[in-house]
């Protein structure tokens, strides 16, 4: 596709929606007005294609069972009667159209789910800096408010140094005299 198009096309998505795979379940909020009043209704199911998603429209496909009979809604994602779509569930599949899923019993339809806190962590890790930056960022705003604290840590981390330096030496001093009971009996 044209690289003017795209950026067209990206240009006209106006909300900020979650990741949308086939597979996942999710919650459609749509306005729906019935005279003069307005109403928000939830229509809850698994999405079973997505169309067009390189275009400025693209169109979803959500299909659930209401009392026996199934129900498909075909919708485009940025519609202004459309309020926001929330990630349910997300299912481990295989195709990107799901459109099989309409001649098989609602048994036989059963998916295996993934936990939506691994996708969640991973957004937030992606937003987040890592955790030795944070780290030095809040020890230097922690010498900033409290000189002393820089002055204790120092000397934590002499000590520290010093417990090091002495435990290499006893080590050391034990393989010196390892070596030289070794000779000794060599000697014998």
């Amino acid at each position: 596709m044209n690289k003017k198009v795209i950026e067209f096309n990206l240009s006209q998505r106006s909300k900020k929606l979650p990741d949308l795979k086939a597979g996942d379940i999710v919650k459609v909020h749509r306005k729906i007005k019935e005279g003069e009043k307005e109403r928000t209704q939830i229509f809850e199911g698994i999405l079973i294609a997505i169309n067009g998603k390189q275009s400025s429209s693209p169109m979803i496909t959500v299909r659930k069972i209401s009392f026996g009979v199934g129900v498909e809604l075909i919708l485009p994602i940025y519609s202004p009667h459309i309020e926001k779509i929330e990630l349910v569930k997300r299912a481990k599949v295989r195709r990107s159209k799901l459109y099989y899923i309409r001649g098989k019993s609602t048994k036989s339809m059963r998916m295996k789910y993934k936990d939506l806190s691994e996708f969640t962590k991973k957004e937030e890790s992606s937003e987040e800096k890592p955790r030795d930056v944070q780290e030095d960022e809040q020890e230097e705003a922690e010498e900033k408010s409290n000189p002393e604290s820089k002055v204790k840590k120092e000397s934590k981390e002499v000590k520290s140094q010093k417990k090091e330096d002495a435990e290499t030496k006893k080590t050391l001093d034990h393989s010196a005299k390892a070596e030289v009971t070794e000779q000794a009996e060599k000697k014998k």
